[in-house]
């Protein structure tokens, strides 16, 4: 009898089957095998012992910049600015003298325009306005109230003891006269008072310059002979004493 001959299809799935079943076996080999710190989802187990080593991190390459390196410290402080310098006090004015038996203190304005032509030395030009009343003489429905002014100039010394703080002395000559109507003083006693009359004295102070070094604070006080405001007829020592504070701007 003839023989039947093999389907084609037929040893093709006897191979599929004997392939799929060494895949099987070789897997389970490998769980079989494999470390529990190889099961996923777990990270590696570290004994106490374990020593862990890290590199370095590399160094950047340097930065590229257009802008300047940086000083290694704050710059030193700009000099003190010599020039053009105009002051500006407010203070009071008193008297010495038999002035003194006439009017009390009062208030007082001083103004210094000057220029320095060395870093010690000032020549300068200043003007002045005190504002005062006859009431030590008078009683107050005759009291007067009248101002004093006056201008002249002098020379300024100045010592820097350090570069913030400065102490001054300072010599001056000019006129001096109260504003009041004719013979209100002279009645007094006092009639050259009514004209300008020659004045000199000397003041000192002391000035605190600021971190902008065009200003500077300023507090003085001075003494000077008002020679109009002596008493006629006595020997009189006619002195006026000033103190005030204020500010001092260098251009």
């Amino acid at each position: 009898m003839p023989r039947t001959p093999c389907r084609p299809g037929r040893r093709d799935n006897v191979d599929a089957v004997r392939t799929a079943a060494l895949g099987l076996t070789l897997l389970a080999a490998y769980l079989c095998t494999a470390p529990a710190s190889a099961q996923p989802g777990e990270g590696p187990v570290l004994s106490p012992d374990t020593h862990i080593e890290i590199a370095p991190t590399p160094e950047s390459p340097a930065t590229t910049s257009t802008l300047p390196t940086p000083p290694p410290e704050a710059p030193p402080p700009r000099p003190r600015k010599k020039g053009l310098v105009l002051e500006s006090m407010l203070g009071v004015m008193g008297f010495g003298g038999q002035f003194r038996h006439v009017a009390p203190t009062g208030y007082w304005m001083h103004a210094t325009l000057g220029y320095e032509v060395l870093n010690w030395l000032m020549l300068f030009g200043e003007g002045e306005l005190a504002l005062t009343d006859t009431s030590e003489s008078q009683d107050a429905s005759h009291s007067q109230a009248f101002p004093i002014w006056g201008a002249g100039g002098g020379l300024r010394a100045t010592i820097h003891p350090s570069d913030r703080v400065a102490f001054f002395f300072q010599g001056d000559l000019g006129a001096l006269t109260a504003d009041v109507p004719q013979g209100s003083l002279a009645i007094l006693g006092f009639p050259n008072a009514e004209s300008l009359n020659v004045q000199f004295g000397g003041r000192a102070g002391i000035e605190w310059y600021q971190l902008d070094r065009h200003l500077a604070l300023a507090a003085q006080g001075g003494v000077r002979d008002a020679t109009g405001f002596a008493k006629q007829g006595r020997a009189d020592t006619p002195l006026m004493w000033d103190a005030g504070a204020g500010l001092r701007y260098t251009f």
